[in-house]
């Protein structure tokens, strides 16, 4: 929306994370990261704790199978007595049973809540992103946004359904299986501890490394979705003028961006994997060359070596499912990071707490100045010192030539932006002291490029008024000369699509005036509401414009005479203040600016056709 701003909307074409995307922010530790969640993680503790109760018996229940198959072994098979094996076999039976009941008990009490707290998250973040200022908007991607919204919540749900518990209950095995192979042998459970400490200096380095490259990953995919969604959005554009392969070309780019971030994770992890398979698989060995020699040597039962192996195989996928949990984690941890970064921005300061406006003196500017937040530090203020009146119940012009500031100047009055010094009225009362949507609701904006949502014509339009009666909506399609509506295939229920792209540029803008008049505001903000419509389409909207804007205080942003006719008065800005004030006639004749603004067209135009 902003004029003459140095660029920060359009993401970087190298892959890599644009200005505005906090993928530079120092990360925290995984666990501090993860720790983050449990204001969310709260409302489902019991059933969280449940989920690690049920599956940490399940996991135990196996150290039971090595136990009865050491009973088996120097029990009935070392005596040949059947009769004793069925009642063992029994047993293993049952514990197997008793295990996938534990196992679909996790699962299906963590579901239903773990679906809720998402639900709740991506809420928050939605919520959280209505109340960011545009300036936020302005330098954040829509696809690094989209991305946190989807992608990242799924992401960090997993993570409490599977890794989360697992991490938990495989600590809770290694540890019982360690005691349990101490009660067998501790010359053995010795051998088979042996990888910890390697295996505990890996996974710290790996935690550094894949940390990083998670991040990476994750912003250059909200990149990438930042580049689909531009490329859907303006394909007419890029059909148009032939571009579709140079866009194709840049998806490419950082689609082999995001492929090299990935192949370097999965190397990582790769290299982890193989060690924490390989190492104890040769410690296994170790020890059952050792237990071998033991139970030749009449120093250990084959029963207990037969115990020992099945305890140590059990514990094998605690220790080899260690890479995966740990890799998991670090992801959930950046993607918590990454809805954080947004949760955590400060909303703009709304301290407006007045209720009504104070006396009838239209609008007032007063020593406002205004620069962009992003904006170098050596540059010049946009708006620098700008002093406006425009009394009540009057319509002003707002001309000037482009890049001058004049959508800036009207989005400052619903407060888009914040001005950076001076005040602004409205009616005697100063725009800080009214709630952003006690204002909101009295200051109505059409802007020049018109937005739509995928929603019928009468939700698109009623946006400027939701309490408006099908009267109120009539009379402002009627304004807007939309007469169109009442040809679709539903008329103002019928659905205009993404963007409104099935209706022509001038419907959409007609539509979006209809949104800005349906309320009958009391103030109204028009920014070229009239230049993708016919001239004689034109014509018909300024004639009911005229109506409306004698019942309420305007300033309407005008790039051509047609539209400055409108005005009871014009403002004419330049170099970032208002150069001069007055008619339309009395600026063709005092203002050479002016002059050159409204091209020999304006200067030709007959006396007396200015509004009055």
């Amino acid at each position: 929306m902003a004029e003459n701003r140095h660029d920060t909307d359009n993401p970087p074409t190298d892959g890599t994370a644009g200005p505005a995307e906090p993928g530079a922010a120092p990360r925290r530790s995984t666990v501090r990261s993860l720790l983050r969640l449990w204001p969310y993680a709260r409302a489902v503790r019991g059933r969280l704790a449940v989920s690690v109760t049920a599956a940490s018996l399940g996991m135990l229940s196996t150290l039971a199978v090595p136990v009865i198959l050491g009973r088996i072994v120097d029990g009935p098979l070392a005596t040949r007595d059947l009769a004793a094996l069925w009642p063992l076999v029994g047993l293993l039976l049952l514990v197997g049973l008793l295990e996938a009941g534990l196992f679909y008990t996790r699962r299906v009490v963590l579901a239903r809540p773990l679906a809720g707290l998402e639900t709740a998250m991506r809420g928050d973040l939605f919520a959280k992103l209505q109340r960011l200022p545009v300036s936020f908007h302005d330098r954040w991607g829509s696809g690094q946004l989209l991305s946190r919204a989807t992608a990242d919540m799924y992401t960090m749900r997993l993570f409490l359904a599977f890794p989360l518990v697992f991490l938990i209950v495989n600590s809770v095995m290694f540890l019982a299986g360690t005691a349990v192979m101490f009660t067998q042998d501790w010359r053995l459970a010795l051998i088979a501890l042996v990888p910890v400490v390697p295996l505990f200096v890996l996974t710290r380095r790996f935690e550094h490394g894949y940390s990083g490259a998670s991040r990476r990953a994750q912003d250059q995919n909200g990149d990438l979705a930042t580049v689909v969604e531009e490329s859907v959005l303006g394909i007419r554009i890029l059909k148009a003028f032939g571009r579709h392969r140079s866009m194709a070309e840049r998806f490419r780019a950082q689609s082999h961006e995001l492929r090299r971030t990935e192949l370097h994770k999965a190397h990582l992890l790769a290299n982890l994997w193989a060690v924490i398979v390989g190492l104890p698989e040769i410690v296994l060995a170790c020890a059952l060359a050792v237990g071998a020699y033991l139970v030749a040597h009449d120093e250990l039962s084959a029963g207990s070596l037969v115990a020992f192996l099945s305890t140590a195989l059990a514990l094998r996928w605690p220790v080899e499912s260690l890479g995966w949990l740990l890799a998991y984690a670090n992801e959930a941890a950046t993607a918590t990071d990454r809805f954080f970064e947004v949760l955590d921005e400060p909303d703009s300061p709304d301290p407006g707490t007045a209720t009504g406006l104070a006396a009838p003196d239209g609008i007032r500017f007063t020593g406002v100045r205004f620069r962009y937040p992003d904006a170098p530090a050596d540059s010049p203020d946009l708006l620098s010192g700008i002093d406006l009146h425009v009394r009540s119940g009057e319509t002003m012009a707002l001309v000037g030539a482009t890049g001058s500031g004049k959508t800036t100047l009207t989005a400052l009055l619903p407060r888009l932006y914040e001005a950076t010094a001076g005040t602004i009225t409205l009616d005697g009362r100063d725009i800080r002291d009214l709630p952003r949507e006690r204002l909101r609701e009295t200051v109505a904006v059409a802007f020049e490029e018109p937005t739509l949502f995928s929603a019928t014509v009468r939700e698109n339009v009623l946006m400027g008024a939701p309490g408006a009666s099908d009267e109120q909506l009539r009379a402002a399609l009627a304004t807007a000369q939309a007469d169109f509506v009442a040809k679709l295939p539903e008329g103002p229920d019928t659905e205009v699509g993404e963007q409104g792209l099935s209706l022509s540029g001038g419907q959409r803008q007609r539509l979006a005036l209809a949104r800005a008049v349906v309320g009958d505001p009391a103030f109204l903000v028009l920014d070229d509401p009239l230049s993708a419509l016919d001239v004689h389409t034109e014509a018909l909207v300024e004639r009911a414009l005229r109506e409306v804007l004698g019942a309420t205080t305007a300033l309407v942003v005008a790039h051509r005479p047609s539209t400055v006719l409108l005005a009871d008065r014009v403002a004419v800005l330049a170099d970032g203040r208002i150069e001069a004030v007055g008619t339309h006639q009395e600026l063709l004749r005092d203002c050479p600016h002016y002059r050159e603004l409204m091209s020999g067209e304006a200067a030709l135009a007959p006396e007396g056709s200015a509004a009055p």
